[in-house]
């Protein structure tokens, strides 16, 4: 077909379309490569900080004759923290911006994790757990927030997914890591092994919060790194987006008076339910089929993360492309739910036990990501920062509460068997609750 047998006008619009497609692909490649792998570099960080307690818990344990209600607890107190700290930390970051902020929360909560090895009692390894909370408090809804500011809603699930692959990357490397360190420092300086990984592990977290304050830029407008026609096309697609937002509320006040905040509050804290039993006491779970060593632990430990890497980004690409929402979510929970539940029926086959909590690791892990996409497609500007701090600090009292559970179920039956049960009950409990979320609110 020539151009004299085309419609009107098309034949000059299939150039003019092209290359705004062509920048399109451009801007959002740069936006990606410039943001998306340092921000995973930081959560890496702050996740391998946050619980690599879990695999102390080892050594810690029989060194200070901690019980399993106890390391539950105080695992779990870092969610206390965080849950008083996390709204106005994201109000903070609002204003003053993310470069500043998130650089403060990094080189502070890495000074707190090297205290860790100075514990000797229940009550310091409370403090200080408690302590590590308040942090890091408003890290992660920061990152989501900021990350609201750079691409629009029918991008975010992608993006947040690949983002939140730091988590099993911090497992997949973070595991393997604390067991070396502990076997091979242990003794050294007259210090326990999980001492070392106390020390060791938070050296990186001051470092890359340095290099936040050199690296990040708040927004668009700062962004020395684009040209003139990329700032404005992402300014444009942020702004006609945020348009959307005019269905969600306009005020911090608002925000806490909306149903649907705590609607999606109560969703996620069913999945961190079981994303932080997970972290927490994967190890444990391993040990307990008969693996020895702690190396030998962390490289299985690392196993159900490769698992969740690759369900992650699989579902947050479909969840985009399709731009439906809730099913993604219900078939990931739903495959936690089978995972825990198969894997608490096999606690003495490595083989068996290890394969259904990889299905669990693969599910929980990609709910996290994926949730955030309802609550961002209906909140904007302030009202985002507080609404997705509110329904981050309600979630993550769920990693108090499943740990502490956990820990205490344990010292009671002297099996994790039926707390593996109550998580596989939360995630069944979240997928009706994204079931039951209007498909109009959130598919976009």
């Amino acid at each position: 077909m020539t151009s004299s047998t085309l419609p009107a006008g098309a034949a000059h619009a299939t150039p003019s379309a092209t290359a705004d497609a062509a920048l399109e692909k451009r801007t959002y490649a740069k936006v990606f490569w410039r943001l998306v792998p340092f921000l995973m570099l930081c959560y890496v960080v702050a996740y391998l900080d946050r619980v690599n307690v879990g695999f102390a818990k080892l050594q810690m344990g029989q060194d200070l004759g901690f019980s399993e209600t106890v390391f539950g607890l105080g695992a779990g107190i870092f969610f206390l923290g965080y849950f008083l700290f996390e709204v106005p930390s994201n109000l903070l970051l609002n204003r003053v911006g993310a470069r500043i902020w998130i650089a403060r929360i990094m080189i502070t909560w890495g000074l707190l994790s090297a205290c860790f090895m100075f514990v000797k009692t229940p009550t310091s390894f409370y403090i200080l757990r408690f302590l590590l909370g308040v942090a890091e408090a408003g890290f992660y809804p920061g990152v989501i927030l900021y990350l609201t500011h750079w691409y629009p809603a029918h991008r975010r699930a992608r993006i947040i997914a690949v983002f939140m692959s730091a988590i099993p990357v911090a497992g997949i490397f973070g595991n393997p890591l604390s067991g070396w360190i502990m076997d091979s420092f242990h003794g050294a300086a007259s210090l326990s092994g999980w001492q070392w990984m106390f020390i060791i592990e938070a050296v990186p977290a001051v470092i890359v919060g340095v290099m936040v304050l050199v690296y990040l830029d708040n927004g668009i407008a700062q962004a020395r790194w684009l040209n003139a026609a990329e700032k404005a096309l992402l300014q444009r697609e942020v702004a006609r987006d945020a348009e959307h937002g005019a269905k969600g509320p306009h005020s911090v006040a608002g925000v806490f008076r909306d149903v649907r905040i705590w609607w999606m509050a109560l969703i996620y804290f069913a999945f961190v339910m079981g994303q932080y039993a997970l972290t927490f006491w994967l190890p444990t779970l391993v040990k307990a089929t008969g693996v020895k060593g702690n190396l030998h632990i962390g490289l299985l430990s690392a196993i159900p993360f490769v698992c969740a890497i690759v369900a992650m980004n699989l579902f947050g690409r479909s969840a985009d492309r399709r731009q439906e929402r809730r099913w993604h979510l219900i078939v990931p929970a739903l495959m936690g739910a089978i995972g825990f539940t198969v894997a608490a029926s096999y606690t003495q086959n490595t083989a068996v036990s290890l394969a259904f909590l990889s299905l669990a690791a693969a599910g929980v892990l990609t709910c996290a990501p994926l949730f955030w996409s309802l609550p961002t497609a209906f909140l904007s500007g302030t009202a985002a920062a507080a609404g997705i701090a509110a329904i981050n600090s309600v979630g993550n009292l769920a990693g108090f509460v499943s740990p502490y559970l956990i820990g205490y179920l344990k010292d009671l039956t002297g099996s994790t068997q039926i707390g593996m049960y109550v998580l596989a009950a939360a995630l069944v409990l979240g997928a009706i609750g994204v079931w039951l979320t209007p498909k109009q609110l959130v598919n976009r």
